[in-house]
């Protein structure tokens, strides 16, 4: 593990930014790092709250799962199968760049998302006692035998899209049932859902009520009772909504069958060469103003045999710089732009090699995820779903906006409610030009609202889902992953 300075004229390298201290990257990690072999794209993505917000850490404050050393979060992703590449910290949350996704830890709660096969949810009850052994949570009985203690959290999601390869899954992730038990095992009162055509492209998600209680442990020997949480299939809006903070905000685009062409701006060669082209320009401005009576010898060394200018290795073989590259030359740096919104920061990473997720020529994924809340980045829902899309251009894509509702007491009555809340969502993405929707969900929870929406390219013409990946004897995956942090 070392420290090291990312060079300043990488604009949206995280070290650009104020008030970031350093980068910290594992070089062990990514010096063999290749996703060849990789074949999952769609994530899991699990979010534990252990209060309601930062403000209400109790005997947690005040820096709460932030106190947690990073070894300590390291050996609990050795459960997930997955490692740490680099990290950026701010003063209110910690971004981890992972080999198979990213995590975010701040004061009262953990986000965790992975891809591939990796066992997301084997990680869980370590995470309920890292919060009471670490981050100064009130402790109480593990659930699990595996656990010596563990934190009731306040709140748990998790969520997933329907896998391409279900049968290649691992551990507790084989199928959904399977998921749901997991965390059963772990949780009273958890609620399951599938939003979506059991035929077609779905969602999952299961929560739990505010103030989770924790199963309680099983006597050794003792007949155990079980009672297994039914997924409901959503697809008419129902049911009542309580206050929750309506500042959190979860957006979602989730991208298959990305236009081949298109996608070759995610290879590594592809990035070389961008970053050869831009490398070559910055040397020649400053050829432009060369004292030409100084001594040049020392030049010689960096030029190959042929008398070209030889790139520094850097930008021919370090995962975080190219990531930057990449980063730059597609437009996902420009989604909340440094010039407009100061505080954001950018850790990427390309892989080798190539940067999304494809299954062949006709079967590739790529994901674009924020918690940004529309209300302070003047941006609506639409325009950075039209921006994303554009980046990508898939064939189809599926988007999930999970938001909390307004209070009653912020809408004069529940038929302004209702009405605004409608309006809402239909101006935010009812429309994306160049696509057709096929699905639109929404569904109120306890105080959130889930709203979900597939659409197709006008242009598209597929089979079946998962018909186009079965036809290629070889999968060759590749993932990259853009972390854009909030302060």
């Amino acid at each position: 593990m070392v420290y090291i300075g990312i060079p300043k004229n990488y604009t949206a390298s995280p070290s650009s930014f104020a008030g970031t201290p350093s980068l910290t990257i594992n070089y062990q990690a990514t010096q063999d790092l290749d996703s060849t072999n990789a074949f999952e794209g769609p994530e899991k993505l699990l979010e534990v709250w252990f209060s309601p917000s930062a403000q209400e850490l109790g005997p947690a404050q005040p820096a709460g799962l932030k106190a947690v050393p990073e070894e300590i979060w390291k050996d609990m992703l050795d459960l997930v199968n997955c490692q740490v590449l680099s990290i950026v910290s701010s003063e209110d949350v910690d971004a981890y760049l992972l080999s198979e996704s990213s995590m975010f830890v701040w004061p009262h709660k953990l986000i965790l998302k992975t891809c591939g096969t990796t066992t997301l949810l084997s990680g869980l009850p370590r995470i309920l006692e890292i919060a009471a052994l670490f981050g100064g949570f009130p402790k109480s009985t593990a659930p699990s035998r595996g656990i010596s203690v563990a934190a009731a959290p306040y709140r748990v999601f998790y969520s997933r899209k329907n896998f391409l390869f279900p049968d290649r899954q691992r551990g507790p992730h084989r199928s959904w049932r399977d998921e749901v038990r997991t965390m059963d095992k772990l949780f009273l009162n958890g609620s399951a859902y599938m939003i979506g055509k059991m035929n077609g492209e779905h969602w999952y998600l299961y929560l739990t009520e505010p103030h989770t209680m924790l199963t309680p442990p099983t006597s050794p020997g003792a007949k155990t009772e079980f009672t297994e949480t039914e997924t409901k299939v959503l697809s008419v809006p129902q049911g009542a909504a309580l206050q929750a903070d309506t500042e959190d905000e979860t957006l979602e685009v989730l991208m298959t069958d990305l236009d081949e062409e298109n996608a070759k701006q995610f290879y590594l060669e592809h990035a070389t060469a961008v970053a050869e082209t831009r490398y070559h320009n910055f040397d020649a401005e400053k050829s432009d103003h060369v004292d030409v009576f100084s001594n040049t010898s020392s030049d010689i060394s960096d030029l190959d045999s042929e008398g070209s200018r030889v790139l520094p290795p850097e930008l021919t073989t370090e995962g975080h710089a190219l990531g930057t590259v990449v980063s730059e030359a597609c437009g996902l740096s420009d989604v909340y732009p440094k010039e407009k919104y100061p505080d954001s920061r950018i850790d990427a990473y390309l892989f080798t090699p190539c940067g999304f997720s494809a299954n062949g020529p006709h079967c590739s994924y790529a994901s674009f995820e924020t918690n940004v809340p529309h209300s302070q980045n003047g941006q609506t829902t639409a325009g950075i779903i039209k921006q994303v899309v554009d980046i990508f251009k898939p064939g189809r894509f599926s988007v999930t906006l999970f938001e909390a509702k307004p209070a009653l007491s912020q809408i004069e009555d529940e038929w302004k409610e209702a009405k605004y809340l409608a309006a809402r969502r239909t101006a935010k993405m009812e429309h994306v030009e160049g696509y057709r929707r096929v699905d639109r969900i929404v569904h109120d929870l306890d105080g959130y609202e889930l709203v979900f929406r597939y659409y197709e390219r006008l242009d598209w013409k597929g089979g079946p889902l998962g018909w186009e990946m079965r036809s290629f004897e070889e999968q060759a995956i590749a993932r990259r992953d853009i972390i854009s942090c909030r302060t």
